[in-house]
This record gives structure tokens, C-alpha cells and sequence, in this order.
């Protein structure tokens, strides 16, 4: 079966929902685990009033007994606590006649909740999405379009996460970049623990401490700001996704994962777009063999110790599964609801408008991008995982998994002992003068 997930829900409605399915049987999961990613997602220096609303918890109402999961689709539901301040406006059922009118009298008294959108946002979805599905009132678009659906999404990836834990997985993401003030990895003094804690989740205080200055700068003219977060991921075996097809390449499902979060524009791997500056010599990551990588022990699943695995000098690709971290950038433009709205145009009378609708918003949100981000690289992951490695209990896909990395081992033992006989051995200048046999 297919790995796959899919959400639901508004932003102002009564509840968001993920359902996941195809994951195996037997992964402990509970809803105190899936809170406490559904809390990181909630902190962040420059988030908006909603945060404080809102207390997310994930309620698990399907695929699970007795903490661990059945094999069959997982379905999560977590409560929007406004809904009761919208329950008129976001009703599901057909409007009667009193609530028609109800809503009519909201809107005479001044409750810019009843109001139609009409002065569409720059930068949004308001316009293009009303035009494409024939809305007159914008709100039938910002209510799906909001980032507060990514909320479903990194209760999915918690389930994501408690999976390839078991496998030895793990992701993290932090704050690299905020309005133009980066993060210098020579500083970036703070453990997981102490940035994980900080106001931007930012591993270096000194450039944290001008992020939030800029921050500060944008609120106080009611603009907004992006910046950069950036995901990695350890314990990920060689060889998820494939060179055979397009669709099947792991960077290219990993862009097209980090690239759907709203307000995400641009995707790097590695080095990145640093790459087209060096030459070839300083790019490519060398091979360096099978080593020990003291880094894995502790990794749960497997024996405590060092870790016989492929080896590289460096790890410049990131984004391809050849044994070293996966590296994710995610570049954050700024949030497009400002304070101070941009002139517009009314979607009604297509009149240009002095200023953009206005709906309270966040003046940063890197910080929570991050946690998304690691919730779409691990659910692209475990899809990828389960292509290869996949059973329909977790214990067959440990196995399957433990076989896998032992034939990749034993090839290079076997290597070793064609090498030694010199009637089997291939001659390595005649390897190298023969070229790759493919051109690139």
C-alpha cells in the first residue's frame, strides 16, 4: 500500500483534521507526542494574536489501540477554540432566513468577521483562487489558504516522526535567517536544547538578538518580514528514491514537500545555490569508505556504539540519500496581511482600492515554518521509507531495513576480497581511463 496523507478544515471552522494512510502496524504513538510538536509550531518571536488563542491539541480518533497503531488509516482531529467566535460566519449548513438576517444585522452593527472580503491582498491567494472557483467574497479562499491548515499537517508529521524514530531517523530545524540578518556558523555557539528554547529558535544569541531587533522594526511600521529556516535529518540509509524516473527523485518530492508550506518560495539541498559559484573540485562531496560514524550510537533500534556506514569527506549534496544528513532550506518571504495594507483593487468591482483587506497576522513566522518543514521532509520520508522498506507491521520494515544496510555493507567486503586476488581484481587505471560510460 501507498503511503499518503491528507488534511481538512478551515481556518475559522470547527476543527482540522489529517488522515494518514499506510503506515504499518505497531508504532507507539500518543497525543502527548503529537503535542508537543503542535506546541513548537505555536511558538516563535513575531507570531500573531491567534497564537494565543489557540492551545492545540491533536485528538487521535481513528488507527490506533492501545498506543500503538493498527495498520489501518490514522485520523486526527484538532479543535479550533475561535470557532466559537465565528460559528454565524463559518456555519456549514445553508443560512436560514433568521440567520441570514442575524448575519445582516452583524454586519450593519460593524463585525468585520461578517463582512465580506472584496479588497483582495497582494501577495495572497485571495484573487487568483476567487477567480478560478467563481467566489465573490474572498473568505471562501483565505479560510483553506491560511497557514493555520499546516497545523493538520505537523500533527501528521508528529505520527511521521514517531515512525522513522523507530528506524533510527530523526529531523530538526532551526532559524538560519530573519529579514536579512543570518546566522553565522561559526557562532552558533547553542545546543539543540538551548535553541530550541530561544525566542527565534536560533542556535546563534548574537544574531538572534538582531532578528528580533528587526522584527521590532517591522511591527512598529506595520510590515512583515521572511527570512530562512533550515531541516536536517540524521540516520537516513543510501538509496531512498531513484535515478530512473523524474517523480521518483528524493530531492525533487523533498522541493515539491517544502515548496507546497504557504509562503514558502525557494528550496535549497546542501550547499545550494552556493554551488554554481565553486568550481566542481569544491562541490562534490569525496568518498571517503566505510567508516565508523560515532554520531549513530544511541540511535534507538540499533546497539549502542559506533556505526559502520558509507562515509563522505564533506556533505555538500544534502538533499540525496547517500548515508550522510539530508540538509533542507526553506526561504520564507513575508507574511502578505499587513498592518498597513499595500493599495489593492476590490474583486467586486474590479476599482482600485486605497487599501488591502486587513486580517490580524503574524509579523514573522520562520520559526513555525521550521517545525513544518520537518513535518513535510519526515511525512515525504516515511513515504519513501515505505517504497522501499515497506511491511505491514513495524517490525517487518526494522528487518527489511537491517537486511538492506547489511548487503550494502558486505558489497564493499566483498569488494575487498576480489581485490585481494589478483585474477579478480579489476586493474583501476584501465577502470579509470574508461570513464563513467555515461555522458553527462
Amino acid at each position: 500500500m501507498t503511503f499518503r496523507f491528507l488534511t481538512a478544515g478551515e481556518s475559522h471552522g470547527p476543527a482540522l483534521a489529517a488522515t494518514l494512510e499506510g503506515l504499518p502496524a505497531g508504532i507507539p504513538i500518543s497525543a502527548d507526542a503529537i503535542a508537543v510538536d503542535l506546541g513548537r509550531r505555536q511558538r516563535g518571536y513575531g507570531r500573531g494574536a491567534r497564537m494565543a488563542i489557540e492551545q492545540d491539541r491533536a485528538e487521535i480518533l481513528a488507527g490506533v489501540r492501545h498506543g500503538r497503531t493498527l495498520g489501518s488509516p490514522i485520523l486526527l482531529l484538532v479543535r479550533n477554540r475561535d470557532w466559537e467566535n465565528w460559528t454565524r460566519v463559518m456555519q456549514v449548513e445553508a443560512l436560514t432566513d433568521e440567520d441570514a438576517a442575524e448575519l445582516r444585522a452583524l454586519v450593519e452593527g460593524g463585525n468585520k468577521r461578517a463582512q465580506a472580503v472584496t479588497r483582495v491582498r497582494p501577495g495572497h491567494a485571495d484573487l487568483a483562487g476567487a477567480l478560478k472557483y467563481g467566489f465573490d467574497d474572498v473568505r471562501d479562499v483565505l479560510e483553506r489558504a491560511s497557514a493555520r491548515e499546516t497545523t493538520a499537517r505537523v500533527a501528521a508529521g508528529a505520527v511521521a516522526r514517531a515512525f522513522l524514530r523507530q528506524l533510527g531517523i530523526e529531523a530538526w530545524s532551526f532559524t538560519a535567517e530573519v529579514g536579512g540578518v543570518a546566522v553565522d556558523p561559526a557562532a552558533a555557539g547553542r545546543t539543540r536544547e538551548e535553541a530550541e528554547a530561544s525566542p527565534l529558535r536560533c542556535p546563534d544569541a548574537e544574531a538572534e538578538l538582531r532578528m528580533v531587533a528587526a522584527i521590532d522594526e517591522a511591527r512598529s511600521a506595520g510590515d512583515t518580514l521572511g527570512g530562512v529556516f533550515q531541516v536536517v535529518v540524521t540516520g537516513v540509509p543510501v538509496g531512498l528514491g531513484s535515478h530512473v524516473h523524474w517523480d521518483r527523485r528524493l530531492d525533487g518530492a523533498l522541493a515539491q514537500a517544502v515548496c507546497s508550506i504557504q509562503a514558502v518560495k525557494g528550496v535549497e539541498f546542501g550547499l545550494g545555490f552556493e554551488q554554481t559559484r565553486r568550481r566542481g573540485s569544491g562541490v562534490h562531496d569525496v568518498i571517503v569508505g566505510i567508516g565508523q560514524d560515532a554520531d549513530a550510537s544511541g540511535i534507538p533500534g540499533l546497539d549502542d556504539g559506533p556505526v559502520r556506514r558509507w562515509l563522505h569527506r564533506t556533505n555538500a549534496a544534502g538533499g540525496i540519500s547517500n548515508g550522510e544528513p539530508i540538509v533542507v532550506r526553506g526561504a520564507v518571504k513575508p507574511i502578505s496581511t499587513l498592518a498597513r495594507p499595500l493599495p489593492s483593487a476590490d474583486l467586486r468591482t474590479g476599482l482600485p482600492v486605497e487599501v488591502a483587506h486587513y486580517e490580524r497576522s503574524d509579523i514573522s513566522v520562520v520559526p513555525a515554518a521550521g517545525v513544518i518543514g520537518e513535518a513535510m521532509v519526515l511525512l515525504t520520508l516515511a513515504r519513501f521509507v515505505l517504497e522501499k522498506f515497506g511491511g505491514d507491521s513495524l517490525l517487518e520494515v526494522r528487518d527489511n531495513l537491517a537486511r538492506y544496510r547489511e548487503r550494502t555493507l558486505a558489497m564493499a567486503a566483498s569488494s575487498e576480497a576480489r581485490a585481494a586476488n589478483p585474477s579478480t581484481a579489476t586493474d583501476a587505471v584501465g577502470e579509470a581511463e574508461s570513464g563513467s560510460g555515461g555522458d553527462d
